[in-house]
């Protein structure tokens, strides 16, 4: 074949392939987006299924059998939380916890604090889907602690804990551990049968967190935003905060629901904090979407699964799920009410009007309210009680006094939002 002849037909093969390569090219860049859209989908249905995993995770804890098999539960779709906040500065084997943690609480040596139940609420989700309400139970009120007598709501677990492993130590036991665990079991089946026959309401679940649970929470959500209507300053708490809106860390956010010294109402304001805080958290938990993000519920989960204990078979997210009102701003936390101060062995208790309570309580979470037919009719108005001898007043008077409007401890904190309290 002639050079020329040759030349000219590698030149037009080669101006095929140029051709036919730049025809490939629209087709090749499509493969490639499609391949990009199909990595993006995997990888979305990966994010999908890791937070799937842990949603499920997180839904299956629950390790506590102190829930009374035989107790009543709530009726008709209804659901009684207690959340419980113990003061205890140990972990859940009764370990002491790290010095660098402790440093942290602010909360002083792990031998303070004992096992009180320093927060107790009691959260009611209407099965309807209307307003949940919460109703926070002053750690000093007076009641009857079943198989202790009298004595401040928030013993029944510490007193029922010691004189069950005082029973076991009888016994033999001498296992840290297992006196620890059969410790605080007893003392979770306490506090809730004395919360239960205090208000007249059915406990269907519970939660209960300790201080380093209740700190770690709150780094878990990356912090929780609260309001002050004035500047706060504690040396004992660690309280230390401008007036408006901030962000505060797990170290902080323990020192706002743990103040009570310099606040006009001590206790009853610090009631108020805890039940602003938990408003605030539940109304973060939906609007930054903690519940579809990957890395928070991991967090969550590792969290929850070493500082929190839930009653067994209580799938938490399924029920934050369900009730999307707790989350959604849908709910308003009030103060139980007190008759008064006074001494009881030398402690100051508040002296409360129990009939009242459960009334107050019956007629918000049920539709008909039970009647107290093991004390006779309940008292129609506070105004009444204060004048005459009640089940739960007793006592020496105090020199603290009550608040001098009343209705103070009935004012009521919102959800939906971040609310201002002092």
């Amino acid at each position: 074949m002639p050079q020329h002849r040759a030349d000219s037909n590698r030149s037009r093969r080669h101006r095929s392939r140029r051709r036919s390569s730049g025809r490939r090219g629209p087709r090749r860049g499509a493969r490639l987006g499609r391949t990009l859209l199909i990595l993006t989908g995997v990888l979305g249905l990966c994010g999908g299924a890791a937070a799937w995993y842990l949603y499920r995770e997180i839904d299956s804890i629950g390790s506590s059998s102190a829930l009374d098999g035989d107790a009543p539960r709530s009726e008709a779709g209804a659901t009684n939380i207690l959340l419980m906040g113990l003061d205890t500065r140990k972990d859940l084997n009764g370990e002491e916890l790290p010095a660098p943690v402790l440093k942290k609480l602010h909360a002083g040596s792990s031998e303070i604090g004992g096992y009180n139940a320093n927060t107790l609420i009691l959260l009611h989700i209407p099965a309807d889907g209307g307003k949940a309400k919460g109703f926070s139970i002053p750690r000093d009120d007076l009641v009857d602690i079943p198989g202790h007598g009298k004595d401040k709501i928030k013993k029944a677990y510490g007193l029922a804990k010691a004189a069950e492993e005082t029973r076991l130590r009888g016994q033999g036991v001498r296992d840290g551990r297992e006196l620890e665990h059969a410790g605080r079991e007893a003392g979770r089946k306490s506090q809730i049968r004395t919360v239960r026959e205090f208000l007249g309401v059915p406990v269907d679940h519970f939660a209960e967190v300790s201080l380093a649970g209740f700190f770690r929470l709150a780094d878990a959500l990356d912090g929780v935003e609260v309001c002050l209507n004035k500047p706060a300053k504690d040396r004992y708490s660690g309280a230390d905060f401008p007036a408006g809106r901030q962000k505060l860390d797990g170290q902080q956010a323990l020192a706002f629901v743990r103040q009570r010294h310099g606040l006009a109402r001590g206790d009853l304001d610090r009631t108020r904090r805890q039940q602003a805080f938990l408003a605030s958290a539940l109304h973060q938990v939906n609007s930054v979407g903690t519940l579809t993000n990957p890395a928070r519920l991991l967090d969550l989960k590792n969290v929850v699964k070493d500082n929190v204990v839930l009653d067994e078979g209580w799938g938490v997210f399924s029920f934050v799920q369900q009730a999307k009102n707790l989350t959604g701003g849908k709910v308003e936390f009030t103060t139980l009410p007190v008759e008064r101060f006074a001494k009881h062995h030398g402690e100051d208790v508040n002296i409360v009007d129990r009939d009242l309570v459960r009334r107050r309580v019956q007629e918000q979470t049920a539709d008909k309210p039970a009647p107290d037919r093991s004390h006779g009719t309940p008292k129609q108005d506070s105004k009444d009680s204060k004048d005459s001898k009640g089940p739960e007043d007793h006592g020496e008077e105090s020199t603290k006094h009550p608040d001098e409007d009343a209705g103070k401890n009935e004012d009521k904190v919102a959800g939906g939002g971040v609310p201002c309290v002092n």
